[in-house]
């Protein structure tokens, strides 16, 4: 008799360890290869641009399982030897990795994650300029940010959430800092105008410089180190180092051999199934329908560890053939030094904004409403508010706006099915 072929999970990020512990955790007893590029463990990354920049976490702090733990659960862990290639036919394929090594199969998930954007411009390939997607990424730019403490300045292209927190991280270690960044507000992608302002005017208090609708057109050398950034509009800023970070791409390479759908990720449908009906894709590789009933229709793709989570059990299921389909509620958070900020639902298509606090304390709640019903919350140091709001969103409740102002009154209690 011949022995199983195991699944195989190619990426050992968030998605890829709680996909193989969904499956042990639903009952499934077939043989499990999970395939990891670094040569760690799968590690939290969030803390990356937080705790573990800063110092206040360590490596082990973030690691989910040490290796012992994969073997007690039949999980045979592949690191630093990433897939290159795959070959399917039907409901057996093969895997080649990057030493030449083949793993036969027989399910296949993929959780291959993202890859930082890069930028296409003159000197970015300077040995200062920096990136943060790993955990030698993260050891490098912690090193870099202790030499500039004695003096030197930090320039971060991109004014999302890696760039705050790690201007965040800078300041706090003395690091002179600016943020370059392209478009009208910080965090433009993600969060509501109120929110982008309220983090630009954190950010300068705090001592950052940030120049808005600002492009980078070139990193200048100071002999084999950085110097400068030139800006389009003829400005140039003093740097000793530079950060990138304009975003990331999902990983769709693999996908993309295999003949699946990809668009802008893995397209995949609510049970987490890409293109050919056998594969399932989790994570931010995925170009997923928008779980969110109250969201706008359409495909998204989702950056967060919840959603690498809440995706990589729907896949288990899907893979075990119970078949639960995908409906999370998305959340996230951001440390941007002491500002912690949590968010609930996906603010789009917003009518009406509710403040719930004063912004000039930093501890405030923006409730986000269409047609009368609430569909996000962003939340700064407001963290029972966040909760109620999630817990709300998840039950298909809401909150009446005129009575949600008042910070006196706990969310909780204004819980209310929404109609």
């Amino acid at each position: 008799m011949s022995m199983p072929r195991p699944t195989l999970v190619v990426g050992a990020g968030q998605a890829g360890l709680e996909l193989v512990t969904a499956l042990r955790d639903l009952g499934d007893t077939e043989p499990i290869v999970l395939v990891g590029e670094e040569p760690v463990p799968p590690y939290d990354r969030p803390p990356l641009s937080k705790g573990y920049l800063a110092g206040t976490q360590r490596l082990s702090d973030i690691v989910f399982h040490p290796e012992p733990w994969f073997a007690e659960q039949d999980i045979e862990l592949v690191l630093g030897d990433p897939v290159a290639r795959i070959e399917r036919d039907g409901d057996r394929g093969s895997a080649t990795t990057a030493s030449g090594r083949v793993i036969e199969f027989g399910r296949l998930a993929l959780a291959t994650g993202s890859a930082n954007r890069r930028l296409a411009l003159p000197g970015a390939d300077l040995d200062a300029v920096l990136d943060l997607r790993s955990v030698a990424d993260a050891d490098r730019l912690g090193a870099v940010l202790d030499g500039l403490a004695t003096g030197g300045r930090l320039v971060v292209i991109g004014g999302g959430f890696i760039g705050l927190e790690v201007a965040a991280d800078a300041r706090a270690k003395g690091v002179d800092v600016t943020v370059v960044e392209a478009a009208e507000r910080l965090l433009g992608r993600v969060v509501s105008p109120q929110l982008s302002e309220f983090y630009l005017a954190a950010h300068r208090r705090r001592g950052t410089e940030v120049l808005l609708r600002s492009t980078a057109t070139r990193i200048v050398a100071d002999g084999v180190g950085v110097g400068a950034v030139e800006l389009a509009d003829g400005r140039v800023v003093e740097a000793s180092a530079v950060l990138v970070a304009v975003g990331a791409v999902a990983r769709t390479e693999l996908a993309e051999q295999l003949g699946l759908q990809v668009d802008g990720g893995i397209v995949v449908d609510e049970h987490a199934l890409a293109s050919d009906g056998m594969t399932v894709a989790v994570g931010d590789c995925t170009s997923v329908p928008n779980p969110y009933t109250r969201g706008t229709p359409g495909r998204l793709r989702l950056e967060s560890t919840q959603h690498a989570s809440d995706h990589a059990r729907t896949a288990a299921s899907t893979l075990v053939g119970s078949g639960a389909a995908y409906t999370s509620v998305p959340w996230f958070w951001s440390d941007q030094g002491e500002l912690q900020l949590q968010i609930s639902g996906l603010y789009a298509d917003v009518d009406r904004t509710v403040v719930r606090g004063d912004p000039e304390t930093e501890r405030f709640t923006l409730l986000h409403y269409r047609d009368g019903l609430l569909v996000a919350a962003e939340c700064v140091g407001t963290r029972q508010d966040h909760i109620a709001v999630k817990r709300g969103l998840e039950k298909g409740m809401t909150i009446d706006p005129d009575a949600a102002a008042d910070p006196g009154v706990p969310l909780k209690r204004l819980l209310t099915p929404a109609p």
